[in-house]
């Protein structure tokens, strides 16, 4: 699920330029329309198809940038190449050399579909793969000039070879098969359309449903829908009923959808929310292109998409019993719906505005209540992780605190030269480092962290907090070059440093008189309750994160042991942190280093920022899978901010 969520993340950015283009082309169509064809019509539908019809092209390159673990171009263009190396290996007159015919017309019918969104995807994920595996590679000198990024653009043109062949003997078959399919259901009357309707929809992320749009839109079976009714040569109450039913989803259905979404949106997200979704909308409505709004949520909510199929479906076996009859020449939006509302093949095309209103309430109410009720990841309510890896407590801190105690961390762990490998978990940084000798303990606690552990070999493990991630991306940004230390600012205090001492007036300083606070809180899992020495991770054990209890759990479900705010997820899902009424700050750690599980086993149930009750769900995870995986499954809940708390579970 992780996966699809940062698939469909990647997705919005080629996707959030189409509806622009989706604009440019239903404009153009209205003025052909009206007033005929001009060069001003023209200039803007070859405008607007230019990234129409190139859609599956920003895929690849989209894709591969989103899916890539660094925002580098070099990912980019590794899917491009691979889109190359496929589509042009795929196209008809290759594939004509590679049978050894003389004739194009020879070639399987698939070649001239091959350039479509699911090729993309799929060049696109070997783009980023590439670059996630190779970019770092060392070759030999004599090799060395197509070392790290340059080598790959260069191993994804390989992967790509071996798709291409993959695809030359599947993609023949899958499609051939769809076509067959296809003729067969077109036998069954508005059960066919029906069935046509939903299969459209569901093939869309795979490019397929071009298959099926040759059967009932084109002479491939003898129904040629669409040529006939644009043609007005038909028949009367038949010709259009594979196209009708598209009618009502996409002006009205899909619109529904989008407000739903929109109006379960995190409340900090919907200004960005509202952008996607508006636009997007209006170019469903408008145009009838789709694909901003089915792309935003076909792999965050895949459930949802398989509803938004079979509610297609319904609409086309409806709008083929109905004496309702209406077709397109580009699509089912409301420039199409006008312009051939006197097309004599048109039928009470006023019913599809009621059909219309039906399944604008009928989307809103069922993607408003699965989305609440499955907490779908819609956007708008996505995973803080998805959009930066890791979250924190204070999203507002001030970067110049966070860069320079990046760079004191660095200078502690022996230059940016002795730091192999960097990465971080919930509230630490976990580093391979060239030599352990090199690391300074003092100077790291100095600089702002709570302790430092040396697990073996050349591991190095910095605690410092749930805002660790901050310090993570600051680290990486001065070792790759792109910020500097800045001079006069002051480190960022870990949120796990000890309680803080107090100004005496007379220019002293008298530390604060320990004074120890009992919290007493609700178990928040099932479970026998153990003392926090019996964790086996001196993080936690010996109370370098702060004090609390441990439970070694039975149960497969955390809850809030009070009224609190959540104040961070985490993409792994092992951990939650809560902020208490009184600013007592929680963090609930199911197992230890269950962070290398990158999810496995584990569904966070609530949100940064959400208000929870006590007993409310927060996370949900597999005992047998954490054991499995040969990871305690000891559950540490501490408290971060207050050294001489006490915590009692009742």
């Amino acid at each position: 699920m992780k996966f699809l969520q940062r698939l469909g993340r990647s997705i919005m950015l080629p996707v959030a330029v189409l509806p622009v283009a989706a604009i440019l082309v239903g404009i153009s169509n209205w003025i052909k329309g009206t007033v005929g064809g001009s060069v001003v019509v023209d200039f803007l539908f070859v405008a607007g198809v230019a990234l129409l019809d190139n859609l599956a092209l920003l895929f690849a390159i989209g894709i591969s940038f989103g899916m890539s673990k660094k925002s580098d171009g070099t990912s980019a263009l590794a899917g491009l190449v691979s889109w190359l190396v496929v589509t042009s290996l795929l196209k008809p007159e290759s594939v004509m050399l590679l049978m050894g015919v003389d004739d194009v017309n020879e070639v399987p019918a698939a070649f001239a579909s091959v350039q479509n969104v699911f090729v993309g995807i799929l060049c696109g994920l070997i783009g980023a793969f590439c670059y996630n595996r190779f970019s770092e590679t060392k070759l030999p000198d004599a090799l060395s000039f197509f070392s790290g990024k340059r080598s790959v653009a260069i191993v994804a043109a390989g992967v790509s070879l071996v798709l291409a062949v993959l695809l030359f003997f599947i993609w023949p078959f899958v499609y051939n098969g769809l076509v067959t399919f296809g003729e067969w259901i077109s036998a069954l009357g508005p059960l066919g359309a029906g069935i046509y309707g939903f299969l459209n929809r569901l093939l869309i992320p795979v490019g397929l449903h071009h298959a099926l749009n040759s059967v009932f839109w084109f002479d491939v079976a003898g129904i040629n829908d669409l040529n006939n009714f644009l043609a007005g040569t038909g028949t009367y109450g038949v010709t259009g009923q594979y196209m009708t039913g598209f009618f009502p989803i996409m002006m009205f259905g899909l619109p529904g959808a989008a407000l739903a979404m929109y109006l379960t949106a995190k409340t900090t997200r919907r200004k960005i929310t509202y952008g996607i979704l508006l636009s997007a909308a209006i170019a469903s409505f408008f145009v009838g292109v789709t694909e901003p709004l089915e792309f935003a949520f076909m792999f965050l909510a895949p459930v949802l998409y398989v509803v938004h199929a079979v509610f297609t479906g319904i609409s086309m076996a409806i709008a083929a019993i109905l004496p309702v009859r209406m077709g397109f020449g580009f699509s089912a939006g409301f420039v199409d719906l006008i312009l051939n509302w006197t097309n004599p093949m048109a039928q009470n095309p006023w019913l599809i505005l009621i059909m219309g209103l039906f399944w604008f309430a009928i989307y809103f109410v069922v993607f408003y209540f699965f989305i609440k009720r499955f907490n779908l990841k819609t956007p708008g309510r996505e995973d803080d992780e998805m959009l930066e890896e890791g979250t924190d407590l204070d999203t507002h801190a001030e970067d110049d605190a966070y860069l320079v105690t990046a760079g004191r961390f660095i200078d502690a762990l022996g230059g940016r030269q002795n730091i192999v490998e960097l990465d971080n978990c919930a509230t630490r940084l976990r580093m391979e480092v060239a030599d352990v000798a090199k690391v300074d303990d003092t100077a790291l606690k100095r600089a702002g962290a709570a302790g430092t552990m040396k697990p073996g070999g050349t591991s190095v493990q910095v605690v410092y907090g749930l805002n660790v991630q901050f310090v993570k991306d600051a680290m990486e940004k001065i070792m790759s070059g792109e910020a500097t230390v800045p001079s006069g600012a002051a480190p960022e205090v870990a949120s796990t440093s000890p309680a803080a001492s107090v100004d005496a007036g007379g220019g002293g300083v008298l530390t604060a008189a320990p004074t120890e606070t009992t919290i007493t809180l609700r178990q928040p899992l099932a479970g026998r309750v153990v003392p926090l020495s019996k964790v086996p991770d001196p993080t936690f054990g010996q109370g370098i994160m702060g004090p609390g209890l441990a439970v070694e759990p039975t149960g497969d479900t955390v809850v809030a042991p009070a009224n609190a705010t959540v104040g961070a997820t985490f993409e792994s899902g092992h951990a939650v942190a809560l902020v208490l009424g009184d600013g007592t700050e929680l963090l609930i750690h199911v197992g230890i280093d269950t962070v290398g599980m990158k999810g496995d086993g584990f569904e966070t149930l609530v949100e940064k920022g959400q208000s929870v009750r006590e007993g409310t769900p927060l996370l949900r995870f597999d005992l047998d899978r954490i054991r499995a995986a040969g990871h305690p499954a000891i559950t540490p809940v501490i408290v971060l901010n207050n050294e001489n708390a006490k915590i009692e579970f009742v």
